[in-house]
Order: structure tokens, then sequence, then C-alpha cells
């Protein structure tokens, strides 16, 4: 079974609405390849790793969270952009990438997925305020112990994380995958005992401890994993075509 890309495009950006969330990068087909789809690779990021990948599996799509052309980059096509870039159009692999649609889609979206996974029910935003949120809010069926749910995150994401313990058991939790830890002062405001996002900066210790909050870094890559590869397995579905996807580690 083949797909035409157009219309595989077409449903992608349909079913995530990608053309009404503002970004930082252009989402839907960033490199053009084959005009027909068979199959599809998909992963977090568009590292050379995963364009060999895609290559040795014959893909005719990659599709991916972090993508290319990122608002501010340095437009000229040198070096390791040069080689990305070449990979994919040599072998006529299209480029297909979603950022912040991918984040906040309420089936297949990269929060709505962690939540599932850690048994967290969905509440509501982070932000109510912002029609397009990120961040999602829930609660946990048992209060469960900073330690304990520190165990569960890494039982789930195959990963440690990095816990700020704050006071007392976890019961409602905030979280925004990625690198989303400037977000921990809406998690504050939100009343919530504990907030889990992938990066820590400095401050964020601090704000974390000064107010009682349990903080959590899972990982950016780690907490991302999963809302692409539900894509991924969404248009396979939709369309009768392959689907694999491709886990390059990353520590970050």
């Amino acid at each position: 079974m083949t797909v035409a890309l157009a219309t595989l495009v077409q449903e992608a950006d349909r079913y995530l609405d990608a053309a009404r969330i503002a970004d930082y990068c252009p989402n839907g087909l960033q490199v053009e390849g084959r005009s027909q789809v068979a199959r599809i690779i998909s992963g977090v990021t568009a590292s050379q790793a995963l364009l060999d990948a895609a290559v040795e599996a014959r893909a005719d799509v990659v599709l991916v969270h972090h993508g290319y052309f990122w608002k501010n980059e340095d437009a000229r096509v040198v070096g390791m952009k040069q080689r990305r870039l070449k990979t994919l159009l040599v072998n006529e692999i299209s480029l297909l990438a979603y950022h912040l649609p991918l984040d906040v889609h309420p089936e297949v979206g990269n929060n709505v997925r962690l939540g599932a996974l850690l048994g967290l029910r969905t509440e509501g935003p982070l932000d109510p305020a912002n029609p397009h949120s990120v961040g999602l809010v829930g609660s946990l069926e048992s209060p469960l112990a900073p330690s304990e749910f520190m165990q569960r995150i890494h039982q789930v994401l195959g990963r440690e994380p990095l816990l700020v313990e704050g006071c007392g058991p976890i019961k409602r939790v905030a979280w925004c995958t990625g690198g989303a830890q400037g977000y921990i002062d809406q998690a504050v405001a939100a009343g919530v005992d504990a907030y889990i996002t992938g990066e820590i900066s400095e401050p964020t210790a601090h704000i974390a401890r000064e107010n009682g909050l349990s903080f959590f870094a899972a990982g950016h890559h780690a907490t991302e994993r999963y809302g692409v590869r539900a894509l991924g397995e969404y248009l396979a579905g939709r369309f009768g075509i392959e689907h694999q996807f491709i886990d390059c580690p990353n520590p970050a």
C-alpha cells in the first residue's frame, strides 16, 4: 500500500490543526522527497543518526518532533545542515516535522501521552488563559511520596529523573514535556504538589524549594518520545502503510 505524499501531509496538518498554532519553526513538510509513501520512520529529532537509520530502512518519510529551520537559525546550508539535507535529498526522503502542534494535541500530544503513561488524570491546561497552553495539570489516583513518584517516572521512561524534593506527598501534578522548566512559576500558581518537565535550570531548584514543590527533570528527549510515535501509528493506520519508531538515545 502507498499513499500520495501530498495526501499524507494534508491529513497530518489537519489532524494536528497545525496552521492555527504559532511556532518557532515551520510545521509540516520541511523537505520534499518521493511523491508516494509506503513507509514512515518516526523519531524525536531529525539527527543524522535517525536519517541514516531511515535510509537503511528504505523509508519514504521521516516524521519528527524536532525538525529544522528554527527561528534565528543560521540559514546557510553548510556543515552538519548540509550533510543532513544531502542525506534526505539524495535518497528522496521527505522530512515531516511538528513541534508545538504535537505538544498540545489532545490525543497524540506529548503531554497527553506522558500523563497517561504516568497514571495522571488530566484536569485541564497549565495556563487556562492560553487556548494553546502546552502544559497540563492533573492528579494521581492516590498520593505518592516524592521518592515513590520518582521511581514510577524511572520505570516508565527508563531513565532516573533528577528530583528536587518538596514538602509532603504528591497528589496534584503539573507537567510539560521538553525544555519547559521556565513554566515552573505557572505550576506554583496552579497550587500543585509537583511539576515534571524535561530539563532544569539553575533558578529552578530554588523556586521549587522555596515553594515546597517537588520538581522532576525527566529528560527532554525521554519525555517527548511518545507523541511522534503515536502520530506515526495514527497515519500508518489511516492509510494502511508501514511505520517504525526509532529511538536514538539522547542523555539530555
